[in-house]
């Protein structure tokens, strides 16, 4: 049964180019032209995806993306963004969005990117069933619970958003090995962000806000100068 793609945009040609280009790559393609319209599509159909303009009329990208996920929708997201839109883009990372496409874009481009987060999704699904029974992992004072899709520190349950949830059960279940900013781009985000490894920096900054008892000097998350990051997590007792 072919995918479900809901494109949210609310300029025709880019609607027209983006639903032709998934359709011609064998997806169904639901459109809006609005935020408000966008959130009543995906309770309507339940898409496997969305494509996402930020700039949207009557409720904007960013606060459709955040509704979602304050509902515990993991429907994946993809953003469209201006080329000035950086703040916005990060801030869509941080809400949950799973990846951006910057305007202009190449359709094949778009396609290619749909199809590298459908699959990361997929795995991610089989990878949850096969782990059902899976024990939290306890880390000094952190509890990641894959299973229950949380983690707590000293108790208190941290809000995490899916992408830093995600960054930070592969660096937990990685512990002690140096991981380069493009491993942790691949593994986590399925394709290779070419020169973009301020991803990383962003979620692991907001990570060591919520988990490190002092970010000047965290126990959990290392800097390795001029490589990446590498997960410790004080020595248990």
């Amino acid at each position: 049964m072919a995918k479900r793609i809901l494109v949210v945009d609310d300029e025709p040609s880019i609607t027209k180019l983006v639903s032709f280009n998934l359709e011609k790559a064998g997806y169904d393609v639901d459109t809006a032209a609005d935020g408000q319209a966008a959130l009543k599509k995906v309770q309507d159909i339940q898409p496997d995806l969305i494509v996402l303009d930020l700039m949207l009329p009557k409720v904007d990208g960013l606060e459709v993306c955040k509704r979602l996920r304050q509902e515990n929708n993991h429907i994946p997201v993809i953003m469209l963004t201006a080329k000035d839109e950086e703040l916005d883009r990060v801030l869509g990372l941080e809400l949950g969005a799973d990846d951006y496409v910057t305007k202009p874009f190449s359709p094949r481009e778009l396609v290619a990117r749909v199809k590298a987060v459908l699959r990361r999704s997929a795995i991610k699904d089989a990878l949850e069933q096969a782990d059902a029974k899976q024990k939290p992992l306890v880390i000094g004072d952190l509890v990641i619970d894959v299973e229950g899709y949380e983690s707590y520190v000293q108790g208190k349950r941290l809000e995490l958003t899916p992408k830093e949830f995600e960054l930070l059960v592969y660096m937990a279940t990685h512990r002690g090995t140096v991981l380069s900013r493009d491993q942790l781009l691949n593994a986590v985000w399925n394709y290779d962000f070419v020169g973009d490894s301020r991803i990383v920096d962003v979620h692991v900054s907001h990570l060591r806000d919520k988990i490190e008892p002092d970010t000047r000097r965290p126990l959990y998350i290392k800097t390795v100068r001029g490589i990446g990051y590498k997960f410790e997590g004080p020595k248990e007792t």
